[in-house]
């Protein structure tokens, strides 16, 4: 399997294996293992956590729901857990442009530019109907490599708080 077969599927699903926007935290984990925890991604509270596996990266709320999903590209070798990607864990990173484009044409995935991610040193664009979005840095005199993929939020408003759920 190609990394290239890995964000097209997830642009075209919304998904890859048991991870999406919305699944219970328990259920990724059993099916995947436990992640690193990155840790809060706020100062001041302790939900949402940032979980990872490799360079795939996952927002969790305090009711225990995935509201974030993104895999990291800017680094040397993406890592994936091989339980999602048909037993592979490393791909070679460097994703340009072109080819991001070539791969989501081919399969059936129809996008468009994002221009709220598109400004200075960056471009985006988003596949259509799935949100899911790609974001490139533009080396100065080069095509731009991809930076980062991911879903879109469903606009999660927790209401484990309100209604006295505990979590750990």
């Amino acid at each position: 399997m190609q990394i290239l077969d890995v964000l097209t599927t997830m642009a075209k699903t919304s998904r890859l294996g048991p991870v999406f926007i919305g699944a219970d935290w328990h259920d990724v984990t059993a099916a995947v293992g436990e992640p690193w925890d990155v840790g809060s991604m706020s100062r001041r509270r302790q939900w949402p956590r940032l979980f990872a596996y490799g360079d795939l990266e996952l927002s969790v709320c305090r009711c225990q729901k995935v509201s974030l999903v993104c895999v990291q590209t800017w680094r040397d070798v993406i890592e994936l857990p091989p339980s999602l990607a048909d037993g592979t864990d490393t791909f070679p990173a460097e994703l340009r442009h072109s080819d991001v484009v070539s791969a989501l044409d081919d399969a059936g995935c129809s996008w468009e530019p994002y221009a709220p991610l598109t400004f200075g040193d960056q471009c985006s664009l988003v596949v259509t109907p799935s949100r899911a979005s790609f974001t490139f840095e533009i080396p100065e005199g080069e095509e731009p490599v991809l930076h980062v993929m991911g879903l879109p939020g469903d606009g999660h408003d927790c209401s484990a708080r309100s209604a006295g759920h505990q979590v750990p």
